[in-house]
């Protein structure tokens, strides 16, 4: 039986406080201040790396070993690649957007003197009415714009706006908890599990719980571009358990109620020994955590590994439905992913 008592509603809140922090790669600042602040607040020291990444170190009973634990705070967005002479803007996606997920999304451009702007994501000529291919046409960064909701029809008016080039585009997460215990938002990836770390560093917090060893926790801010994966963790770590989301479609053996554990990915298998492990914790302590075999996928583990990271490697996640586009998972998935990270810190090897 699983020994932490995860504080459901404290889990909930953070994390929509978190989903509704806007944090597309290259432009976290925010999101990370708010994941330090409440990493402070439970008593945890915190650093920033010299990327932006937030470091936090955990003292622990032992010091045999060294261990890491990493989640992204980065989202899916774009930047602008383009002010059109019509005033609209062409965009770069950051990550690996789903254009056609996104269409119809409101977004907000910061631009470089800190104003936010408003708008939305449209097809060119997009009225089925005019254009008899708008219901057909493919949906990708050329067939895709911004339309402002600001009175401009020109490049010109549009930069007065202090839009230009390069400013970042944040989408709407439209975040949406139900009393069934579903949470349905954009960015769950890899929101969730930060939300997960945070409830079982609480937890352990409130019953002055302490780690079994040294552990170093890194909120990386560059996973969605792939390379966030070995900023701030120490050259002598023994074991790294990365939590990221558990992907939910055909032939895989997740779900939106369960923690998954990813066995490997396109990079690769993960650690086989630390995999059994971690399992293992989980079958002791009454936890169904999911094995799983993602096709296209790769995290900060992945990231870590190119780098030459020597660390053993697991992957844990909560299971999320329509990864990439708009997310779902279930309360019951998070309150198991955030008992498993207790567990782990906990475990003595």
């Amino acid at each position: 039986m699983a020994r932490f008592d995860i504080d459901s509603a404290y889990l909930n809140r953070f994390l929509v406080d978190l989903l509704n922090t806007p944090s597309p790669t290259g432009d976290a600042e925010y999101a990370i201040s708010l994941v330090q602040a409440e990493l402070n607040g439970l008593g945890v020291k915190t650093a920033l790396t010299n990327k932006g990444a937030l470091v936090a170190h955990l003292e622990g009973l032992g010091k045999s070993v060294s261990r890491g634990i990493t989640a992204h705070v980065d989202t899916l967005g774009a930047m602008v690649a383009e002010v059109k002479p019509s005033g609209r803007l062409r965009l770069k996606a950051i990550g690996g957007l789903n254009w056609a997920a996104v269409e119809s999304e409101a977004v907000t451009i910061s631009t470089q003197a800190g104003r936010q702007v408003r708008g939305s994501l449209v097809l060119v000529n997009g009225s089925a009415h005019v254009n008899r291919e708008a219901l057909t046409q493919k949906r990708d960064a050329d067939s895709m714009e911004i339309r402002l909701d600001e009175r401009t029809q020109s490049a010109e008016e549009t930069r007065l706006l202090g839009i230009d080039v390069g400013d970042f585009v944040a989408f709407d997460p439209r975040v949406e908890t139900n009393p069934s215990g579903f949470i349905r938002s954009r960015f769950l990836d890899d929101k969730a599990c930060v939300a997960c770390i945070l409830a079982a560093l609480k937890t352990m917090a409130e019953g002055g719980i302490r780690a079994a060893f040294p552990t170093t926790i890194v909120i990386s801010n560059h996973e969605e571009v792939g390379h966030g994966g070995i900023d701030g963790l120490p050259a002598n770590l023994h074991e790294l358990l990365v939590l990221d989301m558990g992907c939910i479609g055909g032939g895989q053996n997740g779900d939106e109620f369960h923690c998954s554990i990813g066995m490997a990915d396109q990079s690769g298998p993960y650690d086989k020994r630390f995999s059994q492990r971690i399992r293992t914790i989980a079958e002791r302590r009454g936890i169904d955590l999911r094995p799983d075999i993602y096709p296209f996928y790769a995290s900060d583990g992945s990231a870590y590994s190119r780098a030459g990271g020597s660390a053993q490697i697991a992957l844990i996640g909560p299971g999320i439905d329509t990864s990439h586009a708009y997310e779902r998972t279930h309360i019951e998935a998070l309150i198991d992913t955030a008992q498993m990270v207790a567990e782990f810190l906990v475990d003595e090897g």
